[in-house]
């Protein structure tokens, strides 16, 4: 049991080193890019959670309207040109 759960700490912290690699410089949030690889590299299992919590970037959040934001009557030129 102790050998799996091992071998799963191996290949997250394999993965998290892999994403963060390859995630763009100026997406990532809080630290450079380079103190985020050492913060993995070296403390393991706390890096590659503090990684996914407050440096990698965040994706953005689909609205459900379809449309995008919310334009008031006021700001709206479609609407303007309609009166």
């Amino acid at each position: 049991m102790l050998k799996y759960l091992i071998v799963l700490l191996v290949i997250f912290d394999i993965y998290t080193l892999i994403d963060c690699a390859i995630t763009p410089q100026e997406k990532v949030r809080r630290f450079p890019k380079w103190a985020w690889l050492l913060i993995i590299l070296f403390t393991r299992t706390f890096g590659n959670i503090a990684w996914f919590i407050a440096g990698r970037p965040r994706k953005p959040r689909q609205n459900r309207g379809g449309k995008g934001r919310i334009i008031p009557p006021d700001d709206d030129p479609d609407f303007l040109r309609k009166i």
